[in-house]
């Protein structure tokens, strides 16, 4: 009896052992937050430059709904909320003390994970902070293989986590933050070259400093992948030259260009867009559906072979395009047009143009490739003619223009066409002001040829973002009109003092350096500063990747 009674009880015992081992194990490995791998960092200084999108304490933590397959990164969708972006036209250097200053945490990418595996099968994961396994390891995060077992996960204790080679890249970028944030209360930093100085800038000690941080740091990976002429070419003679110009200067720059990906603070698509309409469109078919899948098929391909897009959804990569049609090219892939950099000479906000994370650049007519007879101009008292403009009628603000103004004014020479003998640049030098209409699209190549003859700029348009505004500030050096003061163009402008005109004559040639274009580049040009405006929004994003290195 005894001995019945004792068996029962150790069964009960080995009954009860298993269940409290199950239930410690569970408390130890159940929810865990996630780690997100992309944190959008909402500093004041980077976040100023102009209105975003709206949001709110219900969208602060963006959405995401992956569905990832082997090769493919483009069914991918995602909302992305840039949260802290206040609605303040400045510059991105404007208020670089606001560094470190923010009413909310970094908003953070929190994906719900749909996973498929080998087999097809499928299971939800929320949350990316999760054992790796051997299938999608194209997602670039940590993802867990559906399989029919259950495997217990061996615990050490006093494990030590190895620091990642994308930490030490974002350690850097922080050191650089901070080094920026300190400038500007500091002393101006002596150049050898060039030191900006003047209310032509935002914060000159700010920007000189981001942009020797850039000198030292900055690195980008071209990707290979693709064949010209569409990818690795683009135009130089015309007037969307800087798009060619640009992809050959950092395909052959050996300070910014690295090989090494790991490296790499952000990463190049190098197709060009003239090239795509021009070889890949069907002229006058209407259809954009060639050029759509040429770029989600490259943006695959790239996606396939590399970890890079999926580990930041494509948040520090950029394309750069000068033709009308590079905001359109953008929407081809959801995330290229959402998330990634995109440098543009079509700055245009009422078309999704965002200057957060978005690049405006310089439209510049090159029509021989260089810069002969097109630098220099006189000085303010040798300019007769107060403002001055020549071009097709296209768009609507030019129309109003050549209304108002079209052989009406001897003050206000407009032009739908120049009379014969009379040349296009020589009656810019002898311009006060040029006026910059935009035609369809909002950028026009006058703004820098008014620049670049020392005549001051009239930029005429709607929702148009001027390049390198996040360290420029306009207002010191051009005139900003909307179309509904065209009719008052000649008494805005007299209306100017002849003391505050020589002014800003003065800080138009002091600027130009900035939008000259040479080859080789030098420091201070067109070149570096494109560059700069990239890496300012890659200083606003930062990268988190779940695939860490642990050593015990």
């Amino acid at each position: 009896m005894g001995s019945s009674s004792f068996s029962s009880s150790f069964k009960v015992l080995l009954f009860m052992i298993p269940l409290a081992v199950l239930f410690g194990f569970v408390s130890v490995m159940g929810p865990r937050a996630s780690t997100s791998p992309v944190i959008l960092s909402n500093h004041p200084w980077l976040w100023s430059s102009f209105s975003s999108s709206s949001s709110s304490s219900n969208n602060n933590q963006l959405k995401i709904d992956v569905v990832a397959s082997k090769a493919k990164a483009v069914d991918l969708h995602s909302t992305v909320v840039m949260a802290g972006v206040e609605d303040k036209k400045e510059g991105l250097l404007s208020d670089p003390l606001n560094l470190n200053r923010s009413s909310s945490t970094p908003t953070a990418v929190q994906p719900a994970v749909r996973v498929q595996d080998q087999s097809n099968s499928t299971m939800e994961i929320d949350g990316l902070n999760i054992s790796m396994s051997t299938t999608n390891k194209t997602l670039g995060v940590a993802v867990a293989a559906a399989t029919n077992e259950t495997h217990a996960v061996p615990m050490k204790a006093e494990r030590k986590r190895a620091v990642t080679k994308l930490e030490k890249l974002e350690a850097g970028l922080q050191r650089a933050r901070v080094a920026i944030k300190e400038a500007s209360i500091g002393n101006q930093t002596q150049d050898p070259d060039f030191v900006p100085l003047g209310p032509m800038y935002w914060d000159s000690k700010a920007f000189h400093r981001s942009y020797l941080e850039m000198e030292q740091k900055f690195k980008v990976f071209v990707y290979e992948e693709g064949e010209p002429p569409v990818f690795h070419d683009g135009p130089c003679k015309s007037i969307y030259s800087m798009e060619g110009n640009f992809i050959y200067t950092m395909e052959v720059n050996k300070q910014f260009r690295t090989k090494e990906a790991d490296k790499a603070h952000v990463f190049f698509l190098p197709f060009s867009v003239v090239k795509l309409v021009r070889f890949v469109y069907v002229r006058d078919s209407h259809d954009f559906g060639p050029i759509r899948r040429t770029v989600i098929d490259y943006v695959n391909l790239i996606a396939g072979k590399y970890p890079y897009w999926n580990r930041s959804l494509g948040a520090d990569h950029f394309m750069l395009a000068c033709h009308d049609w590079g905001p359109e090219t953008s929407f081809s892939v959801p995330y290229l047009g959402k998330n990634s950099i995109r440098v543009l000479c079509n700055a245009n906000t009422s078309e999704k143009f965002s200057p957060v994370k978005d690049v405006s650049f310089p439209e510049i007519n090159l029509q021989t490739g260089g810069l002969t007879g097109l630098i220099g101009g006189p000085s303010p008292s040798r300019r007769s003619i107060l403002a001055f403009f020549a071009g097709g009628v296209h768009g609507p603000i030019r129309p109003v223009l050549l209304e108002h103004w079209e052989n009406k004014d001897e003050d206000i020479r407009v032009h739908k066409y120049l009379p014969k003998g009379v040349s296009y640049y020589e009656m810019m030098r002898k311009s006060k002001y040029c006026l910059c209409p935009s035609g369809y699209e909002v950028a026009s190549p006058r703004v820098v040829e008014a620049i670049y003859t020392g005549c001051v700029p009239v930029l005429i348009s709607e929702h148009y973002v001027p390049p390198f505004s996040d360290v420029l500030n306009w207002k010191s050096f051009s005139v900003a009109l909307s179309t509904r003061d065209i009719p008052n163009l000649k008494s805005i402008l007299t209306s100017i003092s002849p003391r505050q005109y020589i002014r800003m004559h003065r800080r138009v040639v002091q600027v130009r350096r900035h939008f000259e274009f040479n080859s080789p580049p030098k420091r201070f040009d067109v070149f570096h500063m494109i560059l700069h405006s990239i890496w300012l929004r890659r200083l606003n994003v930062r990268i988190q990747n779940d695939q860490s290195a642990v050593t015990s």
